[in-house]
């Protein structure tokens, strides 16, 4: 069953001239049309006689600047490709000696025995950094510094021990309804607070060689078809959605087939980082899937390209609900105008704002976490100021398998007789009529 995972790894031949694949003359001829009809969102009538003149994703002005200055000999079409951007994903220092100016403290992270968890990025990605500015929010997200080598005590590989609740390989079932169905462990860019950093990134690199695969899903599967109490499964890794379109769907077919599976969901970050991956083709498969949901890790206002637009978009117009998860990084997007440039522009692509979590308790974190107390400043000083569909929960996922537990700025400040004093979004207070239930006021005695 593995060869599922092959099925649409091979390009099109429209990039044989960037070293992706063999072109037309290899036997690739007979997949030709339908993986660059997906690839470019329309009926392709041959590749010999009609070409584009239209992109399939927009560019963006950084991205343009980027792709000309970086790869010449790259055209749009090849470069809004997503096998292109994972074949071209960076990972070494001398890659990013070439496009960034970087710190001593990145300069040194970036030492191959140093490396607590791999570094990669999409060139998409890494065009919408900056360049100079160490500093810059996007830039710390996505590269390594020395700072990931302060490890506090309260660390661990696995805080949420998702390990503990896990009763086959690939699945966590913490919640009595739901499950974690963790389908890859590769992503195409790794964030450096990742939860999972203990598992993601550790094959060879290349996205269709990494997923488990359905040899590795079928224990998984079977413990969720033998337990009918899982109504919910969401389905994470790693990013699902770096996996092929036919092993995708070999998954949500097989998890549409348990009759007790009501809702499915998919946890990604592909439309920030690699949202050419959104073909029409991947969503006309997803649409026919439905209950379908898909959360989307974002983490700034930045983020929110023409290219992710457009993937939201294509998502969202598939009928598919889209929730926003945003973790709370210390000197990236911890201010209320930030967080509120960010869940403002979501909303503006359909995607509402579900999450805010405190940075987990991974190992080598502790420069992007902030006290609690931020993050209840935070929701205070969206909530009311903005639209209530832009104010996610803040929650922190408890170390030890916990669970998710909200936290919210105190709003009933107490009870003055029969009146509850509340504090406003203003820090105004008002006074609501709330009588105690009339038995609570009886004097005791007995029948």
């Amino acid at each position: 069953m593995e060869e599922i995972l092959e099925m649409d790894s091979e390009p099109p031949a429209l990039l044989r001239d960037a070293g992706i694949g063999s072109g037309p003359e290899s036997g690739f001829t007979g997949l030709l049309d339908g993986v660059i009809g997906q690839t470019f969102g329309r009926p392709w009538g041959g590749f010999a006689t009609r070409k584009s003149t239209k992109p399939s994703f927009p560019l963006n002005p950084r991205s343009a600047a980027f792709l000309a200055k970086h790869y010449p000999q790259t055209k749009p079409g090849q470069w809004n490709d997503w096998r292109w951007q994972l074949k071209h994903r960076v990972t070494s220092l001398d890659e990013l000696e070439r496009m960034l100016v970087l710190s001593d403290a990145e300069r040194e992270a970036l030492r191959p025995d140093l490396s607590m968890l791999p570094m990669a990025a999409t060139p998409y990605y890494l065009s919408l950094v900056d360049a100079r500015d160490a500093h810059d929010p996007l830039r710390r997200c996505v590269i390594p510094t020395m700072a990931e080598h302060h490890v506090l005590p309260c660390e661990q590989g696995d805080p949420l021990a998702e390990e503990h609740d896990s009763p086959v390989p690939g699945l966590v079932h913490r919640y009595p309804d739901r499950v974690l169905f963790l389908a890859t462990d590769f992503c195409s860019t790794y964030c450096r607070y990742c939860t999972r950093s203990r598992r993601v990134g550790q094959g060879s690199g290349h996205g269709q060689d990494l997923a488990q695969g359905p040899g590795r899903w079928e224990s998984a599967l079977r413990y969720i078809a033998r337990n009918s109490v899982v109504r919910d499964v969401l389905v994470s890794g790693g990013d699902p959605l770096t996996m092929t379109d036919h092993a995708l769907e070999y998954l949500l077919q097989r998890l549409r087939a348990i009759p007790h599976v009501e809702i499915i969901r998919i946890g990604t970050k592909v439309p920030m980082v690699l949202p050419q991956r959104i073909t029409t083709g991947l969503v006309q498969m997803l649409k026919r899937y439905h209950p379908l949901f898909i959360s989307i890790h974002c983490t700034q206002a930045e983020e929110l390209t023409p290219e992710a637009s457009a993937a939201c978009t294509r998502l969202a117009d598939a009928g598919i609900p889209l929730g926003g998860q945003t973790v709370l990084l210390k000197g990236v997007n911890d201010s209320v105008p930030a967080l509120t440039s960010l869940f403002q522009g979501l909303l503006r692509n359909r995607v509402r704002p579900y999450y805010l979590y405190q940075c987990d308790q991974v190992v080598g974190t502790s420069h992007f976490r902030t006290p609690a107390t931020r993050g209840l400043e935070m929701i205070q000083g969206l909530r009311g100021h903005t639209s209530g569909y832009a104010v996610p929960h803040f929650v922190v996922d408890l170390p030890g398998g916990g669970g998710k537990t909200p936290l919210c700025p105190e709003y009933l400040q107490g009870r003055v007789g029969e009146d509850l004093v509340f504090r406003n979004f203003e820090g105004a207070t008002f006074r609501v009529h709330d009588p105690e239930p009339f038995a609570s006021r009886e004097s005791g005695g007995g029948a």
